[in-house]
């Protein structure tokens, strides 16, 4: 398959699924990949005649849409942000939790892949000094892919996925099994991992951090992410943040909404 006729194709297509080019331009080479693989699957020359077998066979479209989803991640990725978090927002999660007399933090992680985002905020709680204040802090991982969720489940990685970790986190944290290295269990034990496709379905609760990076806000339509904004905004408590991804922006301007801090994608509901 020609890559010309593959971005041609996507151009066509990912419109009907509620996505957009923009967000696949530098990693459409995976979506293209599995595209060749489901060709051969239905015994198909080309994208010419999968177009017709999609307007021919309605069920397809979800089989597409699940070869579109972009899960690369690692552990720590986009660093600052971690740092942001220790340094600054934590801190005044703590400082108001405890005046207050709330004594759990709550988080959500939407778009969770195989858990690196998650067990990172677990690993920085835990070895930072963070939970000596006597605070809980509770993580919802939310992902609609059930291979990644075993992977997340699992805990085990490459040694690539924690490569950007502090060496203190990859020592304290990890065990080494063969080449893999599987995160130990009192850092998964604060993490509860649930099935959920954002466009459809949305936990009840709500978080003072959510972190939504690096999937919303680049691959989905402009009139879906204002529609998932909105929502996400209906679940962030007044005084949390949010997260998104560091090349990404928000679809419309919310008065409720501001930046935290300057040159960081992280944004503070008023209250």
């Amino acid at each position: 398959m020609k890559d010309k006729a593959c971005i041609c194709f996507l151009q066509w297509a990912l419109p009907h699924l509620h996505m957009r080019w923009p967000g696949f331009r530098k990693v459409h080479g995976q979506v293209c990949k599995r595209l060749g693989r489901r060709l051969e699957e239905l015994d198909l020359c080309n994208l010419i005649s999968y177009r017709m077998y999609l307007e021919n066979h309605p069920l397809e479209w979800h089989i597409l849409d699940s070869m579109c989803r972009i899960t690369i991640s690692r552990f720590f990725r986009d660093r600052g942000v971690y740092e942001s978090l220790q340094s600054q927002i934590f801190p005044e999660f703590i400082k108001n939790a405890r005046r207050t007399g709330n004594k759990t933090l709550s988080c959500w992680c939407i778009g969770a892949a195989s858990g690196e985002e998650p067990y990172s905020l677990s690993l920085l709680w835990e070895l930072s000094g963070l939970k000596r204040y006597n605070t809980d802090f509770k993580i919802l991982a939310t992902e609609v892919d059930q291979l990644m969720i075993n992977r997340a489940r699992n805990g085990c990685y490459p040694k690539s996925s924690i490569r950007e970790l502090p060496p203190e986190m990859k020592t304290r944290g990890f065990s080494r099994k063969e080449n893999q290295f599987c995160l130990k269990e009192t850092f998964k034990k604060r993490v509860h991992i649930l099935q959920q496709d954002i466009r459809n379905e949305l936990p009840e609760s709500s978080f003072h951090l959510i972190l939504c990076r690096n999937l919303v806000f680049t691959y989905f339509s402009r009139e879906l992410q204002k529609k998932i904004l909105q929502q996400i905004l209906k679940r962030l408590k007044p005084g949390g943040a949010l997260v998104i991804g560091s090349h990404e922006e928000l679809p419309l301007a919310l008065p409720s909404l501001v930046p935290w801090m300057p040159g960081r994608a992280i944004y503070r509901r008023q209250a």
